[in-house]
């Protein structure tokens, strides 16, 4: 009996030891920097997991829309999701802190404040209390808008039915302050809505209009000054202690080193979607500097009163505003 139960306790250790876990990884984009970050990070932790870990890529909202896996991830059931940062302010509204116009110059600029061990240290509290976390935040590129009616002024912005990543106020008020008609809507739903004219235009991340070949239904893209669309890769915070500590350092370790994408491959991608996009008889607006400032007047004139009434979104945006002005160049 005692050699069974040894043997029996053996087996169960060997068991655990052998125990593989899957870590799904879901992102609404395809052909992307996100999808060049999961790649580098898939092989560092499958070869440093020694197989215990397999990672499973899901692009191109493969495991459903992104409120079905924001979902997913809260319940477990997805172990990861990376869309624009707004689609998780209804779990936790702090994520659209990131959405506040004229925070960031450039995505050099962006990246060297999201690096900032004291934000880091702050994003890592975001969603605690509903069971997930930020294992990255990124930016996508610029925040740019197409349109079927082309955008070169603020003023003509008037009475567009716009597609903005949120429905929070902070993504909402600052396109009602130019004269815009925001509506929330998951990517996934932009393409027909777009074809059947039901939005006039929307906004998203320069490389999303080339990845989806926007080019073939509307010509006129208008980056928006001061305005980056910033994503999040969000895990489950109960799969990753399942881990057990040596791997799920690993697993943080391995993602840290695969951010270097984001300021090598993730710049130069933007830079070749510019080029595609007007490869395609399409068209780059880029407002000038006078133009550039009445936008950004106009669209940060509705953050004071949206900040007033939420302290914790406030104390988060003066944090990001500090580390900005830390790492201006």
């Amino acid at each position: 009996m005692k050699a069974h139960a040894w043997l029996g306790a053996l087996l169960v250790a060997a068991s655990a030891h052998a125990q593989q876990f899957t870590m799904k990884l879901s992102t609404p984009t395809i052909n992307d920097v996100t999808i060049e970050w999961m790649n580098v990070f898939k092989k560092g932790v499958e070869s440093r997991s020694g197989g215990k870990i397999k990672v499973e890529i899901y692009p191109a909202n493969q495991l459903g829309p992104i409120p079905r896996t924001v979902e997913g991830v809260a319940l477990g059931t997805i172990e990861m999701t990376t869309p624009a940062t707004g689609f998780f302010v209804g779990l936790e509204p702090r994520f659209v802190v990131f959405d506040a116009p004229g925070l960031f110059d450039d995505m050099r600029h962006a990246e060297r404040v999201f690096a900032d061990p004291e934000v880091r240290k702050r994003l890592s509290t975001f969603g605690a209390s509903k069971g997930v976390e930020p294992l990255i935040t990124f930016v996508h590129g610029p925040l740019m808008l197409l349109s079927h009616k082309p955008v070169r002024t603020v003023a003509d912005f008037a009475g567009q039915k716009i597609r903005v990543p949120g429905g929070a106020p902070l993504h909402l008020e600052p396109f009602k302050k130019l004269g815009a008609n925001p509506v929330s809507m998951p990517l996934g739903e932009v393409m027909p809505a777009m074809q059947n004219r039901t939005l006039d235009g929307f906004t998203a991340g320069l490389t999303i209009y080339t990845a989806f070949k926007y080019y073939d239904v509307a010509k006129a893209l208008t980056e928006l000054p001061g305005s980056f669309l910033i994503a999040s890769g969000v895990v489950n915070r109960n799969w990753m202690k399942s881990l057990g500590p040596q791997l799920e350092a690993s697993v943080r370790e391995e993602s840290r080193k695969a951010e270097t994408i984001f300021s090598t491959y993730g710049v130069e991608d933007v830079e070749r979607s510019r080029k595609t996009w007007e490869s395609h008889g399409s068209e780059n607006i880029k407002f000038p500097p006078a133009e550039a400032k009445r936008y950004l007047d106009q669209a940060t004139s509705a953050l004071p009163p949206i900040l007033a009434g939420n302290p914790q979104l406030k104390e988060d945006h003066e944090a990001l505003v500090a580390a900005a002005r830390k790492y201006r160049q």
